[in-house]
């Protein structure tokens, strides 16, 4: 099945994700902010909460496992030796260049999730202090991160911060080579930047429409890179409007899916404060044949301008203090089955309660999974799911998923 995107609620046919792992052990008090982290959190409660979602994942669609395709793709010469090389332009390291020259496919799978520690010397020995010839990549699981499909092409990710470059290489590896990835090319090689302020990443790019993106220019995505995406969606897809949210600096907000997220075809789930009132965000608006942007009174006015027109589901309800609480706690996060069928963490209650105002019913994952309760065609539901250790890495359910192909839902 090739890719196939070109909306953020479309019935879901295929997804891409990544069990966290033992590289999440490299997180640790001293080295989390390394790694992009605010708090370490427990691999085996991560990975039980992890499993739930697949397990919900797959009474929907399809679930394709990182690891497993990179096992096939390794096993590939020209795939291999291309991931070797960039690797190693990377990470240059004479000692790494010569362990990865032995290791089987698997093991080299291994290696590139979850690390290689160098030896250590006497000294090292004596401090008990140790290091990584090849950094671990603790932030894999959110695959949507490093990696997006827009229509029938993808586009790698332009990390922002070096320690995750190497997962652009795997998804780059992975989108070029593996047949259930098949694509009508990269738009966007993130994994070519070494540039920081050239950066872009999968939090921030939302197809709405197989006309229209939204996009986030936040802390992690710069303007030189939208321009640089925009210009090849307008020449190479079916694009022909993008709407560009202008972040605030903040880690609560590093990317526009932790406060906006597309629900319904005229629903969103929305962090009010950003969106509605006088702290509300600057948001750009650009046609395609037009050389310039359209400021926009509100996000709200930029998607009825393209007739998309949406209602707010407002995250945390309507009290500032329980607003800010669950938009932390990934409140705006969620992904869909298909049109009005969402996933979502079971913590953000007073945001789930905004849903079922909206006709949404809720479901738990375990009576979901057990058949007790079953999700009709064209009801409205959110199955929920407990992710308290999953949550403190710092995303939701939209983070750990990277569609891969989606119906249309407009058709």
């Amino acid at each position: 099945m090739p890719v196939h995107v070109c909306s953020e609620i479309g019935r879901l046919r295929s997804v891409l994700v990544h069990l966290p792992g033992p590289e999440l052990l490299a997180v640790t008090p001293d080295t989390r902010e390394d790694y992009l982290y605010d708090d370490i959190i427990d691999l085996e409660n991560a990975q039980k909460e992890h499993r739930r979602l697949v397990a919900i994942l797959e009474r929907f669609t399809t679930v394709l496992s990182v690891r497993d395709l990179l096992a096939d793709v390794v096993s590939i010469p020209a795939a291999r030796d291309l991931l070797v090389r960039e690797t190693l332009d990377i990470v240059p390291s004479g000692p790494l260049a010569s362990r990865i020259e032995v290791r089987s496919a698997q093991e080299l799978v291994e290696m590139l999730i979850e690390g290689e520690e160098e030896e250590p010397g006497p000294l090292a020995r004596s401090l008990n202090e140790g290091g990584y010839l090849l950094p671990p990549l603790p932030n894999l699981f959110f695959t949507r991160d490093t990696a997006m499909v827009v229509g029938d092409h993808v586009m790698i990710g332009s990390m922002r911060y070096a320690v995750r470059w190497s997962e652009e290489l795997i998804m780059k590896l992975l989108f070029l080579h593996h047949p259930l990835l098949e694509n009508k090319g990269i738009l966007y090689d993130g994994a070519a930047e070494r540039r920081h302020n050239y950066t872009l990443e999968g939090g921030d790019v939302h197809p709405l429409r197989h006309d229209t993106v939204i996009m986030g220019f936040s802390e992690r995505s710069s303007p030189a890179a939208i321009d640089y995406l925009t210009e090849k969606l307008f020449e190479e897809t079916a694009i022909s409007h993008v709407i560009v949210v202008v972040m605030p600096k903040e880690n609560t907000a590093i990317h526009l899916d932790m406060i906006f997220t597309q629900l319904d075809r005229d629903l969103c789930a929305v962090y009010p404060p950003h969106f509605i009132g006088p702290e509300r965000l600057p948001i750009l608006y650009r046609k395609k044949g037009n050389e310039h942007m359209q400021e926009m009174p509100n996000v709200f006015a930029a998607l009825e301008h393209v007739g998309l027109r949406m209602t707010p589901v407002f995250c945390g309800g309507t009290r500032r203090s329980v607003q800010e609480r669950e938009q932390w706690a990934s409140g705006c996060n969620f992904v869909a089955m298909r049109p009005g069928v969402i996933l979502s963490y079971s913590r953000n209650e007073a945001t789930i309660e905004e849903m079922a105002k909206q006709g949404f019913r809720v479901v738990s994952s375990v009576d979901f999974l057990t058949g007790d309760e079953r999700v009709k065609d064209g009801e409205r539901a959110v199955i929920t799911f407990e992710g308290s250790e999953l949550v403190r890495a710092g995303g939701g359910p939209r983070c750990m998923t990277l569609p891969v192909h989606r119906e249309d839902p407009w058709d």
